[in-house]
């Protein structure tokens, strides 16, 4: 009798056991069910008020930079030699390739492609652009003009300073230069604006010359006498009779003018004379420009 007391007491205190132990773990779950929850809303928050991370920049950026290296070489080197140009300072290879991604150092073509290059120098360190004339501004230009009394090509100049061409305009505006083009290869070519001293014999022998009409005469003048002419209207003139074109140009039919009546025409008609000279000397002014000596 004792035994099935004793019995029955350590089943009913087995079943509280588990009741208490179902408890524990009841709470437990629920603990980690509350925290779990309240991770997921903190990170909601955090999602929601962070901006979303875009990758579309970077992608692109990496595709260009591998569009450049996958360039020629001539390309890859027009790329640096503009950068040069436009910075006008001494830069490394690691400089260059932060500018324009071009890597020159692990690019053996490109690297002896830029040494070599006439319009680069290399320090065996940096590069740095090399211009045909070293003028930094606009009274350096002037200086340099000034030293070319026959001229000096613009083309020539153009690579010295990224405000050259500014610069020429500047020095033209003030009176400072002359800008003039050269008829055959059609480049302005800059003279240095120089007043000359002329004496008055020399002011007469210049007015008593008679110049030819025929500039072709001009030119085998200047040949016989050991000078080359500056324009070439003998070629032309070769040139077209090669082709079957006259070298003289056609003449534009006369347009009458219609502001002038028969009578004015008839009361002008016995002066021939003086409208004789007034046409051969707008002919010679048209033929000759003359300076105003």
């Amino acid at each position: 009798m004792k035994f099935c007391i004793m019995l029955v007491d350590f089943s009913i205190f087995k079943l509280t056991f588990l009741v208490c132990l179902q408890h524990l773990r009841s709470s437990a779950m629920q603990e980690e069910l509350d925290r779990f929850n309240k991770q997921q809303k903190k990170c909601q928050s955090m999602l929601t008020n962070t901006a979303p991370v875009k990758f579309s920049n970077d992608t692109e950026r990496l595709q260009h930079i591998n569009s450049i290296r996958k360039a020629s070489v001539g390309g890859q080197m027009k790329r640096v030699i503009d950068l040069l140009f436009r910075k006008r300072q001494a830069l490394t290879p690691e400089q260059i390739n932060d500018a324009c991604y071009v890597d020159v150092s692990h690019n053996k073509d490109v690297f002896e492609g830029l040494r070599k290059n006439p319009k680069v120098n290399y320090d065996g360190n940096r590069f740095f652009y090399k211009a045909k004339h070293n003028v930094k501004n606009k009274h350096e230009l002037f200086v340099l003009i000034r030293k070319y009394i026959e001229g000096i090509a613009v083309i020539d100049l153009k690579d010295a300073n990224p405000k050259v061409m500014d610069d020429l305009q500047a020095l033209k505006a003030a009176g400072e230069i002359w800008l003039l083009s050269n008829f055959d290869s059609e480049e302005d070519i800059a003279f240095p604006r120089v007043v000359l001293k002329v004496d008055d014999d020399l002011k007469k022998l210049f007015r008593s010359i008679d110049f030819p009409q025929d500039m072709l005469d001009v030119e085998e003048y200047l040949l016989k006498n050991g000078m080359k002419p500056a324009t070439k209207h003998g070629k032309r003139r070769a040139d077209a009779q090669v082709q079957g074109i006259s070298s003289k140009p056609k003449p534009k039919p006369k347009q009458k003018n219609k502001n002038f009546s028969k009578k004015a025409k008839l009361t002008n008609a016995h002066l021939p004379e003086l409208f004789l000279k007034l046409k051969n000397s707008c002919r010679q002014r048209q033929i000759y420009e003359l300076p105003n000596l």
